[in-house]
C-alpha cells in the first residue's frame, strides 16, 4: 500500500483489526479524513484506492492493495474544485467537505455524469446535513465543464 506519495508500507505489519480511516489518521497523520458514522453511511471517511472512492472507516488497512489518496493527496488537483465549493455554498460546517472532494475528483477523473440526476447518483454515498445537494452539484458541474 502507498499512501499519497509516502514511500509504500508493507501491510502485513499492520495489526488485523485496524481501519484504514485510523491509520491515516493516527498513523499517517492526516486528519483530513473525517469520521462521523462510524458504519460507512456518511461518506465523510471517503478515500480513493487505486482512483476508487472507498470508506475507510469500513475498510481493514491490511487488505488494502494499492494506492490510497486522501484529502491532502488530492490537494492540488482539487483547488479548483474546492474555490467551485466556495463560490457555490457547497458547505457550510465543512466537516462532510473532504469526503465530498475526495469523491467528486474521482467522479471528475473519469468523466463527469451527463445529467445531474446521474451526477447527484454518483455522489450518493456522500452525506451532508448543513446544506442542500444543488450546490454540490453545480460546483461539480461548474469544473467538469
Amino acid at each position: 500500500m502507498r499512501v499519497n506519495d509516502q514511500e509504500p508500507i508493507d501491510e502485513g505489519l499492520l495489526s488485523a483489526d485496524l481501519r484504514l480511516l485510523d491509520y491515516l489518521r493516527d498513523q499517517c497523520g492526516l486528519v483530513g479524513t473525517k469520521e462521523a458514522c462510524g458504519r460507512g453511511e456518511c461518506g465523510a471517511c471517503t478515500v480513493l484506492i487505486d482512483g476508487k472512492a472507498v470508506l475507510s472507516c469500513i475498510t481493514l488497512a491490511s487488505r488494502v492493495q494499492g494506492h490510497v489518496e486522501t484529502i491532502e493527496g488530492v490537494a492540488g488537483e482539487s483547488a479548483e474544485l474546492r474555490e467551485a465549493f466556495a463560490r457555490h455554498g457547497a458547505f457550510q460546517c465543512g466537516f462532510c467537505t473532504p469526503g465530498q472532494i475526495v469523491r467528486a475528483t474521482a467522479i471528475l477523473r473519469g468523466g463527469c455524469p451527463e445529467t445531474d440526476h446521474e451526477l447527484r447518483k454518483a455522489m450518493n454515498g456522500n452525506v451532508c446535513r448543513c446544506t442542500g445537494y444543488n450546490g454540490i452539484i453545480a460546483a461539480i458541474r461548474e469544473v467538469a465543464e
